[in-house]
């Protein structure tokens, strides 16, 4: 039976996993999308759902299978014209990308240009803003989980040093459940000269650290704008980083662990540090 239109948008159908049309999606695992196209992969309905319904990144092109084409019907109907949507089989399609894609949905989506750190540190003017900085976070899931965390408390922006991971790679996309394509992100140099620069901007500068010396954080003296200093799983923060925050705050824990998951750990300091009183959803 073939697919019906929807509205404007005419799917192209994907009988051959060496269709040159589908190139960007094949072994997606494996190609540095990032230099080579200036593209990143979204991943999973619900992620594909809000790329293609935000306005901030633009889709090149999407992959889907007819279950998840009808799934994200709705937010088909937005897009340009001239994005290509790919229809294929699930057989089809794992064979194209390398791997099972279980969800059958995933979208090219172009990058566009950096934003900048210092203009938005710039931006951080709200009366309770509360800004993120990662000093070189590594892993995907962490990150992923704190953009994540990040969208559901109200954070303004995140700031990353060049060793901190991609966070438009495929895996930190999903994982965070979206929340990378609705958070503003910059790279810096320095986490240390971030602390500075913050400070500079009358913004209080806070330093996650399980030292046992430091505020726990629900003791922590309070400010209405605020970064958050979050550091690499294991060696944390660096000790000059350290020294250029404000405060040194610790989410407490029983003897059983002496820390917890930056992930984790993080998620709990937002939310101490949400700007806003947060409502539940009705």
């Amino acid at each position: 039976m073939p697919t019906r239109i929807l509205s404007l948008v005419q799917p192209v159908s994907i009988t051959d996993p060496d269709d040159p049309r589908v190139a960007l999606y094949r072994d997606v695992r494996d190609r540095d999308l990032q230099s080579r196209a200036g593209l990143f992969m979204a991943e999973g309905r619900f992620v594909v759902a809000m790329v293609l319904a935000q306005t901030r990144f633009t889709p090149h092109s999407v992959l889907v299978t007819e279950p998840a084409l009808q799934s994200i019907e709705s937010t088909l109907k937005s897009i340009d014209d001239a994005t290509p949507v790919y229809l294929a089989s699930q057989e089809v399609m794992d064979a194209i990308t390398g791997f099972h894609i279980h969800r059958g949905c995933l979208a090219a989506v172009h990058r566009g240009n950096p934003l900048d750190a210092g203009n938005l540190i710039k931006k951080a003017r709200t009366p309770d803003e509360c800004l993120v900085v990662l000093e070189d976070a590594a892993n995907h899931d962490n990150v992923g989980a704190v953009f994540r965390s990040a969208a559901a408390f109200g954070v303004g922006a995140v700031l990353l040093t060049a060793k901190s991971c991609d966070p438009l790679y495929r895996k930190a996309v999903r994982v965070s459940m979206g929340g990378v394509l609705h958070i503003p992100f910059a790279r810096i140099d320095s986490a240390a000269d971030a602390a500075r620069a913050l400070r500079a901007a009358g913004i209080t500068t806070i330093a996650l650290t399980p030292a046992l010396d430091a505020f726990d954080i629900a003791d922590a003296p309070r400010a209405h704008r605020v970064a958050l200093f979050i550091g690499a799983e294991g060696p944390g923060l660096t000790p000059a980083t350290i020294d250029a925050c404000d405060l040194r705050v610790r989410v407490p824990t029983t003897d059983l662990v002496d820390s917890l998951n930056l992930s984790v750990a993080a998620g709990i300091a937002m939310h101490a540090l949400a700007p806003l009183p947060l409502r539940s959803r009705a």
